[in-house]
């Protein structure tokens, strides 16, 4: 379990992220299409998942932006925007921040959260995602992850972006 804060508020997520050397899990995660995306629908791409509790806070909003802005510039790469929105939502924000170069999908009916360990077990956001970044290279291998402290403030784009480079 990882030990974050919520404004300076202790709270807790089920678990840790995956290891950087560790093959990544499976998963079921829901577009805004209502269809199901996992493992295999971006083989052989590297990935950047961008993993928050909801799309409808600033914070969340701005590390989608950000992400889409610095990792679609790089090759062969994909950003996968991870959250327990519903995909309608989702795709509402894409589509008003002209979001069309990432993914954007819901893990409100997957066990994502718990799989990643990202779920986030206490206080007021029980049940949602905690802020975090899980980077892959092409064969799925982790390569950086980032579970931020703080569940107020943006992750470090610079070093997932970084791990990209390399």
């Amino acid at each position: 379990m990882a030990k974050i804060t919520l404004k300076g508020n202790e709270i807790n997520t089920i678990g840790e992220l995956p290891h950087s050397g560790l093959s990544i899990k499976e998963f079921a995660l829901v577009n805004q299409d209502l269809q199901v995306k996992d493992l295999s629908s971006y083989e052989g791409k590297r990935k950047v998942f961008n993993i928050f509790p909801s799309v409808d806070t600033g914070v969340c909003a701005a590390s989608a932006r950000e992400f889409s802005k610095r990792a679609t510039e790089l090759e062969n790469t994909v950003v996968i925007n991870v959250s327990k929105d519903l995909p309608f939502a989702l795709g509402r924000f894409c589509a008003a921040e002209g979001l069309d170069n990432v993914e954007t999908l819901s893990d409100f009916r997957g066990k994502f959260g718990t799989d990643y360990g990202v779920e986030i077990t206490d206080g007021p956001m029980k049940g949602l995602l905690s802020r975090a970044v899980v980077v892959t290279d092409e064969k799925g291998t982790v390569i950086y992850t980032e579970q931020v402290p703080e569940i107020t403030t943006e992750p470090n784009y610079e070093a997932a972006i970084e791990a990209l480079k390399k």
